[in-house]
């Protein structure tokens, strides 16, 4: 059998590595959370031990079990309309605004997960269409991010059980936007699936090939960065970003680290960062 235990000295080296590979700081006492994560490739790639596999990929000898390593370390179940209020805001506040541009107005769902964010968003922009018909008339293009390739193939293809279904998903949305997929799985709509493109992308790299954004959600990602790399993330996504552009971040992070970039609006319930 395996050994999943991970030694001090394995955990540390993988912590360096794992920083300087895709900006995520692991805390000192994370232990259980690499054993965890890594079980099911111990037996996959037939290592007889957690710190076998860890020094096979820091040491860069298997890029396939490198890719297998980041996908587990970054993969992570997410929420439909996760917080309620970015998609209140994007329906109530911003389509209203940048509808009088008469332009394609572009979104980029950044660290998308397991693709509930970006198909949230289409639903609510689908929702908005059918409410009031003509609006949005230049169309709306949704990019979505990750780090995990092997998490974005999942996502193109839209399908969900039963337990990701009931993680903010209303009975009424399920009726709407989904239809029976394989396996007794649900699948998104295409209607919905088409307003998606799913891109690889690490968030330490440039995004200037993704063009520019009217709106980016970048939440609950940046808590796993140091400062450092989450101030030239900030940046970078600033860059990217019309004048004004708006940025939504997750309920436990802020703006400091990049406070002269960036204007906070408050609203009722919520906010949202603009670009100054």
């Amino acid at each position: 059998m395996a050994n999943k235990d991970v030694s001090p000295a394995s955990y540390l080296k993988f912590r360096e590595f794992l920083e300087k590979q895709c900006g995520i700081v692991l805390g000192e006492n994370k232990q259980y959370l690499v054993r965890s994560r890594l079980a099911s490739l111990l037996y996959k790639h037939n290592y007889e031990s957690a710190d076998d596999l860890i020094d096979v990929v820091v040491r860069g000898f298997d890029r396939a079990l490198l890719q297998s390593v980041i996908d587990a370390m970054t993969t992570n179940e997410t929420l439909w309309f996760r917080d309620n209020y970015p998609f209140d805001l994007l329906v109530n506040n911003l389509f209203p605004t940048l509808s009088t541009k008469n332009q394609k107005i572009r979104i980029w769902s950044a660290a998308c997960s397991s693709g509930q964010e970006p198909y949230s968003i289409a639903m609510s922009v689908l929702e908005y269409q059918r409410q009031r018909p003509g609006a949005l008339r230049a169309g709306v293009e949704i990019v979505a991010t990750d780090l995990s390739s092997e998490m974005l193939q999942k996502c193109e293809l839209g399908l969900y059980d039963e337990l990701s279904l009931a993680r903010g998903l209303s009975p009424q949305r399920r009726q709407t936007f989904f239809q029976q997929g394989d396996n007794g799985m649900m699948q998104v709509k295409p209607e919905v699936r088409r307003m998606v493109t799913f891109k690889s992308l690490n968030l330490l790299t440039s995004y200037a090939a993704l063009g520019r954004f009217d709106i980016v959600f970048c939440r609950n990602v940046l808590i796993y960065f140091s400062a450092d790399v989450k101030q030239r993330i900030l940046q970078q996504i600033a860059g990217q970003l019309q004048p004004e552009g708006v940025l939504f971040l997750g309920a436990s992070e802020s703006i400091s680290a990049a406070s002269d970039t960036y204007s906070m609006v408050k609203c009722h319930p919520g906010l949202y960062y603009q670009k100054k």
